[in-house]
């Protein structure tokens, strides 16, 4: 570059008279080459040591995307000009702020029409087609007390909770929060207290399209007026829906396709949304622990509690509650159900559509505190809430797909599954009709008791405290779920500053898969990855599971209404 730049000079000087040049002239001459000089070293150490400009390093290290369908677009940027720094610098200054307790950790709520939350609350029976969901709203979304009759809790902070209370329950715990904000600018996060998961369970049957839609398309448009979505364009909001992710991801507008389409919605996909079961493609949504029963009011409620579940005699090896899955040709319940029949070390308590103990939660929790081991395959979907369930009663869980949490529930679980549970492949089960009582027997004792002790200890993480009082030293769910989006969004905010932005989406008319796959960086025995279990052609999965009409809440009602996308990607 530098000889270019002389040879151009040097044909440019030949053109001059032929003559003596003046002393003057020489001055000066020498005055331009040493600026000349200092300029071109200044622009080599800025463009040579500190590499190329970062658009045309971005376009050298970004590779081309693979043929398929619903790829993924990535370029670095420089950071967008709709988004000034200034915008969201001010937050985060907060945290440099050593004496203010909250720095870093400010969060804004919007004040939301009511119809879009409270509203549903007084409309309580309109909210599911077969329960009456008045009862499990009350109690700021716990639901009723339960009964202690025979011993199985403890005496204060437990509830009949319904699964799908999560909107309720998570709303009244932010209005605890000790960071609250008024002033959006100092806010590191931006809560919108929409109940998602409510709203979609009112029209999941006998409604179309528009209607399922009609509650989410407002809710953007009124976000998108406000100012504080303007300061980073939403992508510092985030909410919650206390349902599967299945249910606001509908690929088309058939009206024969399930749910909304909510997270396809294009000022969505900025957002992030809290769901009890996640998508592992897709960046726009985290799994959050499913509510149980156990909701304490202080930190003894867990430290009680805790110290209760180490010294229970568990006379059981394993056990199961569910239900088989007679529809699903793939799923391997009813294997996991003769293993269990044919075990003088296990117990089974089958659920089906009528009288069940398994609608019981005293009945529940007892298998749950006799067992060692309880089993948690897939149900319609990749979770179920039972998983919480027992491992709240100190039982440590077999799974048998990643996705029913290793991939889901990365924020509340260890990367090391090994740790707190056991993984015993699907085609295991299914093809090669592995015992699940000899694999559980071959674990020696004291890993066992290690395996139990971190369940325990991890309890405080997975249960949602009672919202009208206050934790002291343990961090319940919710506060887990808070801390770990206020990180996700200042890991955002800092590579806007620094020119790192990644976009997630390339819209192709039916949703987008992104670039981060959720098991990814998750630890596996050797060298091998889980990619297996989420990689299925889809022609391979042939079966789908019915949408369960039955209504049935409970420790084992699985999580309902799988929509198209699942049916296509799930590897069930």
């Amino acid at each position: 570059m530098r000889q270019r730049w002389w040879d151009s000079n040097r044909g440019r000087r030949m053109d001059k008279p032929a003559g003596k040049p003046s002393s003057r002239s020489r001055f000066i001459l020498l005055i331009f080459m040493s600026c000349l000089l200092w300029c071109l070293l200044l622009f080599f150490h800025f463009s040579v040591l500190s590499g190329p400009p970062r658009e045309t390093q971005a376009r050298s290290e970004v590779k081309p995307p693979p043929k398929k369908s619903l790829m993924v677009k990535q370029e670095t940027l420089t950071p967008n000009p709709s988004w000034p720094p200034r915008a969201f610098v001010k937050a985060m200054k907060t945290a440099e702020n050593k004496s203010d307790p909250c720095g870093g950790r400010y969060v804004y709520v919007h004040d939301l029409p009511a119809k879009f939350n409270d509203d549903m609350l007084k409309e309580c029976r309109r909210l599911s087609l077969w329960t009456n969901m008045c009862k499990f709203t009350a109690n700021a979304g716990l639901g009723p007390p339960l009964d202690n009759s025979e011993g199985v809790f403890s005496n204060t902070g437990w509830f009949a909770t319904n699964q799908f209370s999560m909107d309720v329950i998570f709303r009244n715990r932010m209005k605890q929060y000790e960071c609250l904000t008024n002033d959006s600018s100092l806010a590191a996060a931006v809560y919108v207290p929409f109940y998602a998961g409510l709203d979609i369970s009112r029209h999941l049957w006998g409604y179309n399209i528009s209607v399922r839609d009609s509650a989410s398309l407002a809710l953007m448009d009124w976000l998108m007026s406000r100012p504080e979505w303007k300061a980073m364009n939403g992508h510092d909001h985030f909410l919650v829906g206390g349902r599967i992710t299945w249910d606001f991801r509908r690929l088309s507008d058939q009206e024969s396709d399930w749910g909304s389409k909510l997270l396809f919605l294009p000022a969505m996909k900025n957002m992030t949304m809290l769901v009890v079961e996640a998508s592992p493609w897709n960046k726009n949504d985290m799994a959050i622990p499913y509510p149980t029963y156990f909701h304490p009011a202080k930190d003894s409620d867990i430290s009680d509690w805790q110290n209760r579940m180490r010294t229970l005699n568990r006379p059981y090896l394993f056990s199961f509650a569910g239900a088989p899955r007679p529809g699903i040709p793939t799923s391997i319940r009813g294997q996991i159900m003769d293993q269990c029949k044919n075990s003088k070390v296990a117990k089974l308590l089958e659920c089906d559509l009528g009288e069940s103990k398994c609608h019981s939660p005293s009945a529940i929790m007892n298998m749950f505190q006799e067992s060692v081991f309880c089993l948690q395959p897939q149900g319609d979907s990749y979770t179920r809430r039972s998983l919480f369930d027992s491992m709240l009663a100190g039982c440590i869980p077999v799974l048998f797909h990643p996705g029913s949490a290793y991939a889901q529930y990365i924020w509340h679980l260890p990367k090391n599954y090994t740790t707190y549970s056991v993984f015993i492949a699907e085609d295991d089960i299914r093809k090669r009709n592995a015992s699940i009582e000899e694999v559980l027997l071959q674990i020696p004792e004291k890993r066992v008791k290690k395996m139990r002790e971190k369940v325990i200890k991890l309890i405080p993480n997975l249960v949602y405290a009672d919202p009208r009082s206050k934790l002291g030293g343990f961090k319940d769910a919710f506060d887990v779920a808070v801390q770990s989006m206020i990180g996700k969004i200042a890991k955002l905010r800092m590579d806007l500053l620094e020119g790192r932005y990644i976009v997630d989406y390339e819209d192709d008319g039916e949703g987008s898969e992104q670039s981060t796959r959720k098991w990814e960086g998750l630890r596996r025995d050797g060298e091998r990855t889980w990619d297996e279990f989420f990689s299925k052609p889809k022609d391979e999965v042939s079966a789908t599971s019915q949408t369960n009409a039955s209504g049935r809440q409970g420790s084992v009602g699985d999580s309902k209404g799988k929509d198209q996308a699942q049916k296509k990607k799930l590897r069930l």
